[in-house]
């Protein structure tokens, strides 16, 4: 049965846990590998680790803070986070990882997509957009890179579609605009990138209640939801969220 996913993400920094709102103003929510230890066992998918200053530092995703991820979790694995090379594709996939996630490296240079997916298959590679809306652009929404510091200029939309065409096996668009707010997803957005593709497309940034994840697949077309304040803060359980998918006709697994 194809079902919805409820994803949990996991923003690090320094190694540590962290949530904000519109990609500032951190707080430090722990441990990653505790956290995601207990998001597998109460029934998570998959789950989502992305060291989000990495690119901004210029340096590699911390390779400790996912083995100690990799090693608590019995559920598949995506990590972003300045990943740059296919050798720091593999070595990710060697320490267990299930997924990598691009961002501003597949913007800067498209072609490290086509070589990834040549070398592991397109299900391992996800690209992830940041958005911003832009109506200066045909869709409204703008491509930002550097976690989220630098606008590109590149239409979202037409970026999805560039994706799709370079092979890559999924997309993870997350709105800068409502990121941690939870006020819900940007349905806009997100409808109009899953509408544009045939790839699985994970809603990303704004998750508050409930309703807002049924909402990003009713609405928004998302095959999968990606959660973080609504989970990290205690709001509502894995459990929760699956039973209230269900129960408005939603396939998931329970």
């Amino acid at each position: 049965m194809d079902y919805r996913r409820i994803i949990p993400c996991l923003d690090v920094k320094h190694g540590r846990l962290v949530k904000g709102i519109n990609f500032v103003d951190l707080k430090d929510m722990g441990d990653p590998a505790e956290n995601a230890a207990a998001y597998s066992e109460a029934g998570a998918d998959e789950l989502v680790f992305l060291d989000i200053t990495a690119t901004l530092e210029a340096r590699k995703t911390l390779l400790d803070a996912v083995k100690r991820t990799v090693d608590r979790i019995a559920v598949p694995l995506t990590v972003g986070g300045g990943i740059n090379s296919c050798g720091a594709i593999e070595e990710l996939l060697s320490l267990g990882v299930s997924k990598v996630s691009m961002n501003t490296a597949a913007v800067r240079n498209p072609d490290l997509v086509r070589e990834a997916v040549a070398q592991f298959g397109g299900d391992k590679i996800t690209v992830a957009i940041d958005t911003a809306k832009n109506p200066t652009l045909p869709s409204g929404f703008e491509v930002m890179v550097r976690g989220g510091t630098a606008g590109t200029g590149i239409d979202a939309v037409q970026w999805a579609r560039k994706v799709q065409d370079l092979g890559a096996g999924a997309i993870l668009p997350t709105s800068m605009d409502t990121d941690g707010m939870q006020t819900g997803y940007d349905l806009a957005m997100t409808r109009a990138i899953a509408d544009a593709v045939f790839l699985p497309v994970i809603a990303s940034g704004g998750a508050g209640t409930l309703e807002h994840l049924y909402e990003a697949i009713d609405q928004g077309h998302a095959d999968a939801v990606l959660v973080a304040s609504i989970a990290h803060f205690g709001k509502f359980s894995i459990r929760q969220m699956k039973e209230y998918l269900a129960g408005r006709g939603v396939p998931v697994n329970l």
